[in-house]
């Protein structure tokens, strides 16, 4: 332990006065959605890479400005913890140097046009773009189109750009672009980090429609001004309680208001341009590749998928963690032969038995106390995600597609027992089970799947039973 005594908040000062400096790397990177993923992952790889003490980055945070008022008195300081299945490590990062709230506009406006920032990452969860399922703008989100309306009237003008104020995460960032186009900076990269097939892609269909509705000149200045970077990001990271906090202060000797607590196992991988720079990351173990659509297939399908499994299932159960609906069989028997179904239709070249056989391991981690509730908010755009793709490529092989099923099946019972869910699509979600029961959730969930008799048969006949 530290010889420090526990009262002492971490911070840069404190730490120098303890004879443990912490330098201040330059700002180069701007991150939307501060949370504790993003620190376990995308700041972990700066701080591990050669050059880390050249690349800081700046924050902003999403609907919720709480990490900003605990990061902020800790100059962007904080405890990771890497919690393997017998014992903790503890370190201090310090690439993340100032966190913001979201709102904070002026100051995203600012750091984005510097010409020194050189890229851009987000994680702001699958329904933080607010797009429809081909990447476009969802114009019945009023929270879409009143940014519309305010940045059509701030993107056109010549002059200073207004103090408007949007409330979407691309709609602040598209302003922040606008002041980077202004300012003449050079190219930047826009690195979407969440769990999206061809995320880059996304990100770049949702700039350009929403670039296209409300300034010609920066829609015509996007494909030469960013470079949209896709990213299979993989790495379990539970949300933690103040209990955990005191245990970070007894182990170190610091008072920290936000250690990350996270498993020893990270990937990334990466594909894209970075026309300005960014840090060494592949001496952090990173990876890039020119295709990385089987990268992203085998995490959101085997990891993501089971998880959303086990989250259902597991809640039906009477369980509350990953690793105690693992250790259940019935549950357990639900994840293998969801597993059995991915492998089909991801290349062998990806080493599927060994990754298959480290997901148990992680998920059985109890260590890991990764909630289930979690995991299961937001189901219904996770499951189109997670599990569509792979149902509809079984039956159109010609089989059943049973392990799909069972995790859509597990959604449905959940939702009809009365299980609280929290989703975005939840009025949409009362509504199909109110008009159709267990069939009407899952024409909501697909109605191709839903249109084919068998499966549908199987589902139902699943929903029954849990």
């Amino acid at each position: 332990m530290s010889a420090v005594l526990p009262s002492l908040r971490l911070s840069r000062g404190a730490l120098r006065d303890a004879g443990r400096s912490v330098p201040t790397p330059p700002v180069r990177i701007v991150h939307l959605g501060v949370g504790a993923f993003f620190r376990a992952h995308q700041v972990w790889y700066t701080a591990h890479s050669t050059d880390a003490s050249d690349w800081g980055i700046v924050g902003f945070t999403g609907r919720s400005p709480d990490m900003a008022d605990r990061l902020g008195p800790q100059d962007g300081l904080y405890t990771l913890v890497e919690r393997g299945p017998h014992a903790d490590r503890h370190e201090i990062i310090g690439n993340l140097v100032d966190v913001l709230p979201g709102n904070r506009v002026d100051a995203l406006v600012a750091a984005l046009s510097a010409p020194s920032t050189a890229l851009v990452t987000l994680t702001i969860t699958e329904v933080g773009y607010r797009l429809l399922p081909d990447g476009s703008p969802d114009l019945s989100d009023p929270a879409v189109t009143s940014d519309v309306d305010l940045l059509r009237g701030a993107l056109r003008g010549s002059e200073a750009l207004p103090s408007v104020q949007p409330s979407t995460a691309l709609g602040r960032l598209l302003l922040a672009l606008e002041a980077r186009r202004r300012e003449g900076a050079p190219p930047v990269a826009l690195v979407s980090c969440d769990n999206i097939p061809d995320n880059g892609g996304h990100l770049q269909r949702g700039l350009t429609g929403l670039a296209s509705l409300c300034s010609p000149d920066l829609a015509d200045w996007l494909p030469t001004g960013a470079a949209f970077v896709s990213t299979s990001v993989d790495r379990i990271t539970p949300r933690i309680d103040h209990g955990e906090e005191r245990g970070v202060t007894a182990a170190t000797g610091w008072l920290d208001a936000a250690p990350v607590i996270t498993e020893p196992f990270s990937d990334w991988v990466l594909s894209g341009d970075f026309p300005s720079g960014r840090p060494a990351w592949e001496t952090a173990g990173a990876r890039f590749v020119d295709d990385i659509e089987p990268y992203e297939a085998r995490k959101l399908w085997m990891l993501n998928g089971a998880h959303s499994l086990l989250a259902y299932s597991g809640l039906l159960r009477g369980h509350r963690t990953v690793a105690d609906a693992m250790a259940d069989p019935v549950c357990r028997d639900g994840v293998e032969r969801l597993w059995d179904e991915d492998i089909r239709h991801l290349p062998a070249s990806l080493d599927l038995d060994a990754y298959r056989a480290a997901l148990a391991a992680r998920f059985l981690n109890a260590r890991i106390e990764h909630q289930l509730e979690q995991i299961a908010t937001d189901a219904l755009l996770k499951l189109r995600l997670r599990i569509v793709p792979v149902a509809d490529r079984e039956l159109t092989a010609g089989r059943s597609a049973a392990g799909c099923a069972s995790a859509i099946a597990a959604w449905i019972a959940a939702v009809q027992a009365g299980i609280p869910l929290r989703d975005a699509a939840s009025s949409a979600i009362a509504d199909a089970d109110r008009r159709g029961g267990a069939e009407g959730l899952l024409e909501l969930v697909s109605p191709l799947l839903a249109e084919d008799v068998a499966f549908r048969r199987r589902v139902t006949a699943l929903v029954r039973e849990l």
